[in-house]
């Protein structure tokens, strides 16, 4: 078995790690990679010559470049939900409060890493691993604003599960507007508080009962 024991390029040897420990090394040096040098430019090759490891720990990590694009995109969106769950963790408030904390949490957690999202995003293109992690990343963002917003109404929970996912399509697309530079954090964020307000308010119609 491969030994997670290696050596910096400069042949010094390099500090061993526990995997778990290895594996966030290489999952920062990836996300640097992609920053610095563009996603088409990660290979498992790349990886191991930025990390100072040699090629056969990360393949034991990540066995192909797909691989290794797959748990870089869930990695990049784990980090977002965490810092989004983190801005959603304090004590109970009214829809007004509620709607514009959501909408900033989302916003800036969605615009974190935008770019370096969508790049490894792009790069696996085509892909139907992207598009399966891909919806298993939207349906966990769905269920975290049905969790949010469910004290805040009536609705029946297949209503509240369509009308949170329009929401998240929604702060989808003004995040990258956002990040586009076409529009300003705040006309954004509070852009999205209104729609999550009206959305859930009281008085707004069921989806199921538009004609």
């Amino acid at each position: 078995m491969q030994k997670d024991i290696e050596h910096s390029p400069g042949n010094s040897p390099s500090r061993r790690l526990a995997k778990a420990e290895r594996r966030r090394q290489l999952l920062d040096t990836a996300l640097l990679i992609v920053r610095e040098e563009d996603a088409d430019r990660l290979t498992l090759g790349r990886l191991a010559v930025r990390a100072g490891v040699s090629k056969p720990v990360v393949y034991d990590h990540f066995g192909t470049r797909s691989g290794l694009l797959i748990e870089l995109y869930k990695w990049i969106d784990t980090e977002r939900v965490s810092a989004f769950r983190d801005a959603m963790s304090n004590t109970a408030r009214n829809l007004e409060e509620t709607a514009l904390v959501l909408a900033s949490a989302y916003i800036h957690c969605a615009a974190d890493h935008t770019d370096e999202f969508h790049a490894v995003g792009a790069a696996l293109a085509g892909s139907e691993e992207k598009a399966a992690v891909f919806q298993e990343l939207l349906d966990n963002c769905v269920q975290m604003f049905i969790t949010v917003l469910k004290p805040h109404t009536t609705w029946p929970a297949a209503e509240l599960e369509r009308c949170c996912i329009g929401l998240v399509g929604a702060g989808e697309a003004l995040s990258g507007a956002l990040v586009r530079g076409r529009y300003g954090e705040d006309e954004v964020i509070e852009t999205f508080a209104s729609l999550i307000r009206s959305a859930v308010k009281p008085t707004a119609v069921p989806p199921q009962a538009l004609p």
